[in-house]
């Protein structure tokens, strides 16, 4: 196995993490417009987290991108 490898799994490893410990809060209903709550700001570790969790996207999409061009 080469280092973009190790890369791409670590950071989908990573980010699955990352959105499994996002807390939203939202219900079933939530998804069909049930939702009472109408303007939610993300803030502290919320915020961070979600900030993560896009950079960790990041770099998972642009290591299989790598590991398809250089294949």
């Amino acid at each position: 196995m080469s280092l973009l490898n190790y890369v791409t799994l670590a950071s989908a490893l990573l980010m699955t993490t990352l959105i499994l410990i996002q807390t939203r809060g939202a219900t079933l209903g939530a998804g069909f417009g049930g939702s009472t709550e109408i303007n939610t700001v993300r803030r502290g570790s919320d915020k961070t987290i979600f900030q993560l969790t896009i950079i960790v996207a990041t770099i998972f999409a642009g290591s299989i991108l790598l590991t398809v061009v250089t294949a």
